[in-house]
């Protein structure tokens, strides 16, 4: 499934002339690894950044300290900044993000499986949580890369 809504993305992203980059917390460049694995990505992939940490997200982003301090690494907030600073970072005219709690753990107010996306293009960022639930870690992880995959597809489908 990846592999096919990646030949997608960057079958679309080609004939639209777009550049993609992604900004990945809790799925470690697996967004990043779905696309750059098909030839031809170069075409369009233009760079990835892994911000696992809120430092990371801070330094190579631009996500404000201030957005995590009130908010939460994971959360649709930190999620936009970390889109938009993908975007401005980079040669990209699409950019998605992705943070949240893969597992073990969570807690009452953040659960397990929380995951928080955000996509931004030159015109302006949207942004949303999904509650995959206690799937497990590596559930979790490939839920959310399949989820950003899509929302890759139906942006540069437009």
């Amino acid at each position: 499934m990846p592999s096919d809504l990646a030949a997608q993305i960057l079958a679309a992203a080609t004939a639209g002339g777009v550049k993609i980059a992604t900004a990945e917390s809790c799925t470690g460049g697996m967004v990043a690894a779905a696309l750059t694995d098909l030839a031809g990505s170069s075409d369009v992939f233009e760079r990835g950044f892994v911000t696992y940490s809120n430092a990371a997200k801070e330094e190579l982003l631009g996500v404000c300290p201030g957005t995590l301090a009130q908010f939460g690494a994971v959360s649709e907030e930190v999620a936009a900044e970390m889109a938009t600073g993908a975007l401005k970072n980079s040669q990209a005219q699409v950019a998605v993000s992705i943070t949240g709690i893969a597992g073990p753990g969570g807690s009452e107010h953040k659960p397990e499986g929380r995951v928080c996306f955000a996509i931004t293009n030159p015109e302006g960022a949207s942004r949303m949580t999904v509650e995959f639930g206690a799937l497990g870690r590596d559930k979790v992880r490939l839920a959310a890369r399949d989820h950003a995959l899509g929302l890759l597809l139906a942006q540069v489908s437009k």
